[in-house]
């Protein structure tokens, strides 16, 4: 997409139509979709309206201050950017183009382990902060493995993904055809057609792998099929707290645990010695019906106070929503499809567009809030709508 045409991009719900327009249908809904029927989805978005928000007047908002602190590492504003896997598949420059681009937006870049480009390539593209999105896999050697790699590299912290204990059913995907890797099917390929562009892209280039686990694939079977078999056959349902303690012990820096919709939970992760929590329910990927992540902020802000940071994940499409998340308690929101949105669209360019909207979004929402810094986002600012 021409920047010119990018710069008419008025919105993230815009990026999105745009991104629908670049991609396969497949490839789009693989992206945009949920679980089974995308209640939670559609509940992590919509529960941003139960909130109104209450301006203060007569306040001096001529200079706004949007930098805060996450896990003692300072950022330009209370956004960070989720981990998502094989980003690659939706645009050619995948996490290449989202790693600089986070840190031009002066925030920090989570890197997923299903991530197509390596630990070691990201953690050398930039000097922004970078984090690392971690499982506990049954194999306990390649996740003490992962760990070592990340520290030795540079990464902050680490974000353990605990709400991935078996694979969703994730419907939309059935219907529309989607294989990893990318396949021409009976049922995808006219919306493959359709793409041209998309395809020219993606099948003149070197295909998207998972980069961090390609050494342990026998040489000559390193397409992404088998590697993803591999990996899927990592995933261990039988993991306790006992684990997740073991992985806090084994990185020995700030720890965040993401999946987190409950209080008793959000106690837990600090007794084993978390920072952090990242309240999400995996983008309504996994568990349709779970909470949505806004609706579980106050009940874990309540519970935990000052003893954990909270990090709101799910549902960010607008200013608005990271002002309320903040004034619920949030520290900090994190956010996965509007920035692939963006990546979908137009490359580095488009993911750029999309922080940048959220950012001037931010600024001058606080403005019309009458908060002239993050630290006076208060609770008394958002009432409940009824």
């Amino acid at each position: 997409m021409p920047n010119a045409r990018l710069d008419r991009i008025c919105n993230i719900h815009e990026l999105r139509l745009a991104a629908k327009r670049a991609l396969p249908l497949p490839l789009f809904d693989f992206m945009d979709g949920g679980a089974e029927d995308e209640r939670t989805l559609q509940r992590n978005m919509s529960a941003f309206d139960r909130w109104a928000l209450l301006p203060s007047t007569g306040v001096d908002v001529s200079s706004i201050d949007t930098r805060t602190t996450v896990l003692g590492e300072s950022i330009g504003w209370p956004v960070v950017l989720a981990p998502t896997g094989i980003t690659r598949m939706f645009h050619t420059e995948g996490e290449r183009a989202v790693a600089p681009a986070a840190a031009r937006a002066d925030t920090i870049y989570t890197l997923s382990t299903m991530s197509s480009v390596s630990i070691e390539e990201i953690a050398g593209l930039t000097q922004g902060p970078k984090w690392f999105q971690v499982y506990c896999f049954k194999d306990r050697e390649l996740t003490r493995e992962f760990l070592q790699r990340a520290k030795s590299t540079g990464y902050k912290a680490i974000c353990i993904t605990v709400d991935v204990q078996v694979a969703a059913n994730r419907e939309r995907d059935k219907r529309s055809g989607i294989t990893i890797p990318v396949r021409l099917t009976v049922a995808s390929a006219l919306q493959f057609a359709m793409r041209p562009l998309w395809c020219r892209a993606y099948f003149t280039s070197e295909r998207p792998i998972l980069a961090n686990v390609i050494h342990k694939i026998k040489e000559g079977s390193v397409d992404l099929s088998t590697v993803s078999a591999y990996i899927n056959r990592q995933f261990d349902p039988s993991i306790t707290w006992k684990d997740l303690e073991w992985m806090v012990g084994e990185w020995g820096g700030p720890v965040m645990i993401k999946g987190i919709l409950s209080p008793e939970d959000a106690k837990r992760a600090k007794s084993i010695g978390a920072k952090a929590v990242i309240i999400s329910n995996h983008g309504g990927r996994q568990l349709d019906g779970a909470a949505a992540a806004m609706d579980a902020l106050p009940r874990i802000a309540d519970a935990v106070g000052n003893d954990l940071e909270l990090i709101l994940d799910g549902g960010i499409r607008r200013g608005t929503h990271v002002l309320k998340a903040l004034a619920l308690g949030a520290k900090a929101c994190m956010i996965g499809r509007p920035y692939l949105f963006g990546l979908a669209a137009a490359g580095e360019a488009g993911v750029d567009r999309a922080l940048k909207l959220l950012k001037d979004e931010v600024t001058r929402d606080m403005a019309l809030l009458g908060a002239r810094n993050v630290g006076e986002i208060r609770r008394d600012m958002v009432v409940p709508v009824p």
